[in-house]
């Protein structure tokens, strides 16, 4: 099964840390609707540009995308 790495940009000196904290977030959100989903996490593309992710199976991306709005999406490898 195909997973995707659903993506939410952050950017400007703050980016690190507003990623960081929204990481909190998609995992409260995880664990109250028991979802199983173990992939999530922040990297750094560059010292203004920073992205907050998880990665879910392709069959469960819909209610999820519409429900969190990320940014853009790919295909997770």
């Amino acid at each position: 099964m195909r997973k995707l790495k659903l993506i939410w940009d952050f950017k400007g000196p703050a980016g690190q840390k507003t990623a960081e904290h929204h990481v909190i977030h998609l995992k409260e959100y995880i664990e109250i609707n028991k979802l199983d989903i173990t992939i999530t996490g922040v990297e750094t593309l560059s010292d203004m540009h920073s992205i907050a992710y998880l990665v879910v199976d392709e069959s469960e991306m819909k209610p999820i995308r519409d429900t969190l709005k990320p940014h853009r999406g790919q295909v997770y490898s």
